[in-house]
């Protein structure tokens, strides 16, 4: 017997060992169990994924494995299934794809599943707690105590308020006796307070007919919708048989106050998982996953892989959002896994948003997905007004337009409040010598620092490096200027324009700390921040009832972007962050700033709303041959010696070339990244490119061992993204 473990290692096989000999004959050990190996000098941790009769390595150096840490295995058939697909459709050692799906707790060897000791009052016990004058000492009387208010309690939790001696103690005198874990408290579904629109209920009706059988649902509702309250009786309705849901959402932002809401409306039995967690809080979570124990899991990304036993409904909210595609190391899709799992659990799943992908809704006009609509608003809430504002014919204070800081003042008298949204962070993207020219440049990267003026630092968003902000010109000795804005510069002209308006700001420099982001959210639901500024994060799925006015600062950076993808991602962050505005009582406005008002796309989007843009951007790209009429992948490289690099990737063109694919399949390039040099790294790309998806894989599987086998310059490092969303 051969054990095929797969190793968090970057080499794209299993590795076969013998079994250890602590199995003796206790037959096959069942595949997805952890393996404690022995590899070069050191020991590592991996998971079984298969059994063999005979090994490729002759019998000699063929070493034991060491130890077998799991009687049964720590993920579900159909997750193992899952991350097994996943390493081959994404192409991407097996041991690294399985090192992914498990908490850190596991991948150290911790134990899969704790038990819990649980302790509680014997009758001996309370008999000596009531006993009038007995002699104790103060530390057992307290814990006697403390169970007598209690009845039990688990070890760990006498742990943090006693020492063991005293449980000992108390054990041996049979004041207190181990128990059963008591039975979990049945999860109360709370009736919700709001009733369904003709819509909302047809989606529900439809949605649970198709429980207990795979179906893809793309639920298509306008900003405002009331898609969660859909995602609620959907899941309830999952659930109530004792099956588990899991809910994914973009950020992690979103998933307190989602789980805020789940918790309200389901007694028991809600976790979060993300990688703002401990290390512990992501372990327990995951325990409590793949014992059943949580009911509903809401997670980032990363949660698609999450063991669930009795999955019987997946939702995955904001399906269009980049998000969920995972750009470094393993480069899956979060959501087309998390199809792929409905799939092979033949249970539902449900993709919704407001501005859908163009791939999805690709799927849903082929009919591969169910269509459902919510075009409407419930209650008395409309879609707000939109209006653009030609910042060639307006003049400008710090970015903002005379109209907007109009509208800004108009609303914030009238009780609203107001989000101005730019997707740049920092207090200005340059800082230039208007003497001689000069900008501040990343020693590192082909780009340039950005001024964090309340920091006082420059730094670089690709490679993080930092420094002093000079006080002169490095060249001629001039004074500097900050050029073009950012939310931190933003948020000054706001504060000295409307100095009776508290603010709040939501970038990534703002929302480092734990908690932080929570803080800026309870200040703008309490009513106490009038002006939210902020940038993409401002997008995803915020329920703002207040917010009145929704200013774009500059919707013009992603017109004339190279990437194919950029009209649709500015489409969906302009209709997305329009969105947040009239959600409650007061009717809404979004004015958006451009200096190219007559651009087709803005002009279809003021007209014809995201439907009509998708529409003729989905011709578009079928007329150009882009996804999803094509499939396409990218060999990504990077390398301190770019002409070494150069090679490396014309070679690999070579390599493709007399593949049995290779006439059905174009390999373009090498072409150099948009920014060619990241944090002293040069680099570039090759662009593959075929007509069907099965082409595609047979022609990576095919050539990347060729690729694998090339010599490269030193320090080398390359990797596979199938399904890319960025190709600059």
């Amino acid at each position: 017997m051969i054990l095929q473990v797969a190793l968090d290692t970057p080499l794209r096989r299993v590795f076969d060992y013998r079994p250890p000999t602590s199995l003796g004959s206790h037959g096959v050990p069942p595949l997805g169990v952890r393996v404690r190996v022995p590899f070069g000098r050191q020991q590592l941790i991996g998971v079984l994924v298969g059994v063999a009769s005979e090994s490729a390595v002759a019998p000699p150096k063929l070493k034991a494995a060491l130890e077998i840490l799991d009687e049964h295995s720590i993920v579900d058939p159909v997750t193992f299934d899952l991350l097994r697909w996943a390493s081959e459709y994404y192409h991407h050692p097996i041991g690294e794809v399985f090192a992914a799906a498990l908490p850190v707790s596991l991948r150290t060897g911790q134990p899969a599943m704790q038990k819990t000791e649980w302790w509680c009052l014997s009758d001996a016990g309370r008999r000596e707690l009531s006993a009038p004058g007995a002699r104790r000492a103060p530390q057992q009387r307290a814990l006697l105590a403390w169970l007598g208010t209690r009845g039990c309690a688990t070890g760990d939790d006498i742990g943090e308020e006693f020492k063991p001696a005293q449980l000992r103690s108390l054990a041996t005198r049979g004041w207190i006796v181990e128990a059963a874990a008591p039975a979990a408290a049945a999860m109360e579904m709370r009736p919700s307070e709001v009733a369904l629109t003709l819509p909302q209920a047809a989606c529900v009706a439809a949605i649970i007919a198709s429980l207990s059988t795979f179906a893809a649902h793309l639920l298509y509702g306008v900003t405002g919708s009331g898609k969660t309250e859909v995602y609620l009786r959907v899941i309830a309705a999952a659930i109530g048989e004792g099956g588990q849901a899991l809910v994914l959402v973009p950020e992690i932002a979103l998933t307190p106050q989602l789980v805020d809401r789940f918790r309200r409306r389901f007694s028991s039995g809600v976790v979060a998982l993300h990688s703002g967690l401990s290390t512990a809080e992501r372990r327990d979570a995951w325990r409590a996953a793949h014992q059943a124990q949580a009911r509903i899991i809401i997670g980032t990304r990363s949660a698609v892989f999450t063991s669930l036993p009795k999955l019987a409904l997946i939702v995955v909210d904001e399906e269009h959002d980049p998000s969920y595609k995972q750009h470094e190391g393993f480069r899956y899709s979060a959501r087309d896994l998390a199809v792929m799992r409905a799939r092979g659990a033949n249970v539902p799943i449900v993709l919704g948003s407001a501005t859908p992908s163009l791939e999805t809704l690709e799927n849903a006009a082929t009919a591969r997905y169910s269509k459902h609509l919510l075009p409407q608003r419930p209650g008395a809430s409309q879609a707000p007004r939109m209006s653009i504002v030609d910042l060639r014919k307006h003049a400008a204070d710090q970015g903002l337009s005379t109209p907007a800081m109009q509208a800004i003042d108009r609303h914030l008298k009238a009780g609203g409040q107001v989000i101005v949204f730019l997707n740049r962070r920092g207090y200005a993207p340059s800082l230039f010598c208007n003497a001689c020219g000069w900008v501040a440049p990343c020693a590192h990267c082909d780009a340039r620092m950005t001024l964090h003026r309340r920091a006082q630092q420059l730094r670089c968003h690709h490679c993080g490096a930092h420094s002093p902000v000079p006080a002169i010109c490095g060249s001629c000795g001039q004074a500097l200027n900050p050029v073009g804005q950012g939310t931190e510069r933003v948020e000054e002209t706001l504060a000295r324009l409307f100095p009776d308006a508290p603010l709040a700001r939501l970038d990534r420099d703002t929302a480092s700390a734990r908690g932080a982001v929570q803080t800026v959210l309870d200040r703008v639901h309490s009513g106490e921040a009038r002006i939210l500024v902020g940038t993409q994060m401002l997008t995803k799925g915020h329920h703002f009832p207040e917010v009145s006015l929704v200013v774009i600062v500059d919707a013009d950076q992603g017109l004339f972007a190279s990437d194919f993808r950029a009209t649709e991602r500015l489409a969906q962050t302009i209709t997305q962050v329009a969105g947040r505005a009239g959600r409650g009582s007061l009717a809404g406005e979004v004015m958006i700033q451009t200096e190219f008002p007559e651009h087709p796309l803005l002009n279809r989007l003021m007209a014809e709303g995201y439907e009509g843009f998708a529409v003729s951007a989905l011709e578009e790209r079928r007329e150009a041959g882009w996804p999803p009429y094509s499939r396409l992948a990218m060999l990504r490289a990077e390398a301190k010696d770019s002409l070494g690099l150069d090679a490396f990737l014309r070679a690999a063109v070579d390599s493709s070339r007399g593949l049995g694919d290779a006439a059905a399949v174009k390999v373009l390039g090498p072409a150099s990244a948009l920014i060619a040099r990241r944090a002293d790294h040069f680099r570039a790309h090759l662009l593959i490119e075929t007509a069907a998806r099965s082409t595609l894989q047979r022609f990576l599987k095919g050539w990347l061992p060729q690729v694998e086998k090339l010599r490269g310059p030193p320090g080398l490092r390359w990797s596979i993204d199938v399904d890319p969303l960025e190709v600059d």
